[in-house]
């Protein structure tokens, strides 16, 4: 018994070297996806001749030639940055309004058939976005919406949706059943029981679903790039411009995408703890 037991490692030193291995695996992983966008910032510093050289010029002098390009050159970046603001905010606002009570009837106060719902929100998803592309398009044509921001502000609400239900979904249904029992016996309305008992518990997934829904739409390429021209062009779409037949001016698309991608960055840090928070909330029984 003896030999065994120095033969055999304690069980706890065991977890802890599979703890560390994972946190290493971890620390890799996020080390892959942190590089390429550190390699951009540093890229968007360098000037168009070193930036396109190869190999590349690692450690090249810094200039804010790119950002100065993009800031004042020929097109205003300001107009498409703003499209891209409203209708990623105006869009995630109506998602949201449309998306809680719409998971309220699913999860907390079911309606018939319930399964057959959700399945036909995840059924708008099969479908790949660009085999809806020319219907689309004949109907904002026809309609007149072409080139119009409240267009992409509907089509992004409509795209969202489905997940948004999903996720919104998941966390009421683990709201306490005693929380809303409690709620009608004051007399609290539908109304009042959303605001003032399930928002504050669900705030976490709320602020989750909302920053999701934020960034497909601020990423949202092909509907902009086809929909709208001059006057709804939104940052993405502001990006390609960058890709011209004199070629690809890639110190200055590394700047505009620095910044195009500096707002997503920013709301993901500011609510990285709410989205921890809402992300696990459905997950743990």
């Amino acid at each position: 018994m003896t030999a065994t037991a120095v033969r055999t490692a304690p069980p706890g030193k065991k977890e802890g070297r599979g703890g560390a291995w994972l946190s290493l695996l971890a620390w890799v992983i996020g080390i892959l996806f942190v590089l390429p966008v550190l390699w951009m910032v540093l890229t968007s510093f360098h000037s168009e001749a070193e930036a396109a050289q190869n190999p590349p010029a690692v450690f090249a002098p810094l200039t804010l030639e790119g950002y100065r390009e993009f800031f004042s050159g020929g097109a205003s970046p300001w107009p498409p940055l703003l499209n891209s603001l409203t209708a990623s905010v105006l869009s995630t606002a109506l998602v949201l309004l449309l998306a809680i009570p719409a998971a309220y009837a699913l999860s907390i106060k079911p309606v018939k058939k319930w399964s057959d719902v959700l399945f036909f929100f995840l059924s708008t998803k099969m479908l790949p976005v660009v085999a809806g592309l020319l219907p689309l398009y004949l109907f904002a044509q026809n309609a007149g919406l072409l080139d119009n921001i409240w267009l992409l502000i509907l089509f992004y609400t409509s795209m969202n949706l489905p997940i948004a239900v999903w996720m919104m979904r998941s966390f009421l249904s683990e709201v306490p059943v005693e929380m809303l029992e409690a709620a009608q016996m004051d007399g609290a309305n539908l109304v009042k029981t959303l605001r003032s008992v399930i928002a504050p518990v669900v705030t976490p997934g709320i602020a989750a679903t909302a920053l999701i829904c934020f960034i497909f739409s601020w990423n949202e390429l092909l509907f902009a790039r086809v929909l709208t021209a001059t006057v709804a062009e939104t940052a993405p779409v502001f990006l390609t411009s960058f890709v011209t037949s004199q070629g690809l001016f890639l110190a200055q698309l590394c700047a505009a995408a620095f910044v195009v991608s500096l707002p997503v960055l920013v709301a993901g840090f500011a609510a990285q703890d709410k989205l921890v928070q809402g992300l696990s909330l459905g997950s743990v029984k």
